[in-house]
């Protein structure tokens, strides 16, 4: 295929900027969570997009937007490419956004090439990625691969409204999400993202080929102590349950810090369910997650942790209970796939090295269904979910050229 980096650059910075426009305008950053008046408003672009680059597109029954570029060979396994365009709140522009608006490029570069793919080419725009008010992530690429569950259409938000009704507020039968009819039997699923980390960036590398994603063990941290007058009860004399669970955050920091490699331990809310201002915490829960890609440290880290928090609670005189939750394992990229990307950055050009993800992906949920491979390009210093996310418009441009050749090369070769 003829690419032109600067070109390609341009067109998708003015996509990005345009699709950025579709967002909460009472939250601070890009807000565009899954469900939303602003989310529906994107992805009825998103599709006059994938319609521009000559795609035959449709939503399926897990609500994923789907476009699909003939190939030559209609009934071989198909090419799939694809992410996500929801946000976290008070988000950025690129997480997710440049792995759906580079596929479309990719159909448009194909299309315009005159010489198709052999397979058809399936670009997929992923329903609610992020994580949501019903604590579940990667939706539509869950549903695809059969992981959603009916105790998940049960799930209530804050308001008690159920997943299974906000679904059907979306204009989605939640049956039908359950057990969504698939888009055939497919060759490989390459997924081009954003690291969200500052590994590239400072190595100096334009490409990281990911090997795996980590696996995510979530905690929520019942501390249940005693009521009491604040000023009237001697500090040395309470069971104050929010005391126990600060000395339980500094035992995730801790978890953390020692953590070999890419894991990562962090506390991330604590909730004082009696929040009077002049009586001791009786009731906290706090939440909390693991991350790595060594499943030993995962467990490992998921013993210790329950330990060294009750052991410190009780000398405080409160108890405390674990409700952990495994969000997703680790999972390897394909080691076939992954080399063809890693084949294609050299005759490309482009530095590039292997890196794990210490974020989650739809291509974690991709890899039950098709050998599972993931592009990086870096990351302004490194942030993501905020405001100041950003990726240089060309660095964007060399994902394109990698993922469009990856997938002509993945066309032809066996898996």
């Amino acid at each position: 295929m003829q690419f032109d980096l600067e070109e390609t650059a341009q067109r998708v910075e003015e996509q990005v900027d345009q699709l950025s426009r579709l967002c909460r305008d009472d939250r601070r950053g890009w807000t565009r969570q899954v469900f939303s008046e602003p989310y529906r408003e994107s992805r009825e672009w998103v599709a006059a997009r994938m319609r521009d680059a000559g795609l035959e597109v449709h939503r399926d029954a897990a609500g994923n937007l789907v476009g699909r570029l003939p190939g030559a060979r209609p009934a071989a396994p198909a090419l799939m490419t694809g992410s996500h365009t929801d946000t976290v709140d008070g988000g950025g522009r690129f997480d997710g956004v440049v792995g759906v608006l580079a596929a479309v490029e990719v159909a448009r570069a194909v299309r315009d090439s005159g010489t198709p793919l052999s397979r058809d080419l399936l670009v997929v725009d992923f329903l609610g990625e992020e994580p949501n008010d019903f604590g579940l992530s990667c939706l539509g690429s869950r549903s695809l691969a059969r992981e959603l569950t009916a105790a998940d259409l049960d799930r209530r938000n804050g308001a008690g409204r159920s997943l299974a009704r906000t679904y059907e507020d979306f204009g989605l039968d939640p049956s039908a999400v359950l057990r969504p009819a698939r888009p055939g039997p497919l060759h490989a699923f390459v997924e081009l993202h954003i690291e969200q980390g500052p590994a590239l960036e400072q190595g100096g590398e334009q490409i990281g080929v990911v090997t795996s994603v980590c696996g995510i063990e979530r905690f929520v941290a019942h501390f249940a102590g005693r009521e009491d007058h604040a000023g009237t009860r001697p500090v040395a004399d309470r069971q104050d349950a929010l005391v126990a669970a600060a000395e339980a955050v500094l035992a995730v920091r801790r978890e953390g810090c020692g953590a070999p490699g890419h894991g990562v331990a962090t506390a991330t809310h604590a909730d004082n369910r009696s929040p009077s201002p002049n009586v001791v915490p009786s009731a906290v829960d706090l939440r909390g997650e693991l991350r790595s890609i060594d499943r030993s440290w995962l467990s490992g880290a998921r013993r210790r942790l329950g330990e060294t928090v009750l052991a410190a609670s009780r000398g405080y005189g409160v108890d405390v209970e674990f409700d952990w939750t495994t969000d997703n394992e680790v999972v390897d990229a394909d080691p076939r796939a992954h080399d063809v990307v890693a084949a294609t950055a050299d005759r490309l050009g482009y530095s590039w090295r292997p890196i794990p993800s210490g974020a989650t992906h739809d291509a974690v949920h991709m890899a039950a269904l098709a050998p599972m491979a993931m592009i990086f390009v870096p990351s302004r210093d490194g942030r993501s979910h905020c405001p100041e996310e950003w990726t240089d418009p060309l660095e964007i441009g060399r994902g394109v050229h990698v993922l469009g050749e990856t997938l002509r090369a993945l066309d032809t070769a066996p898996l």
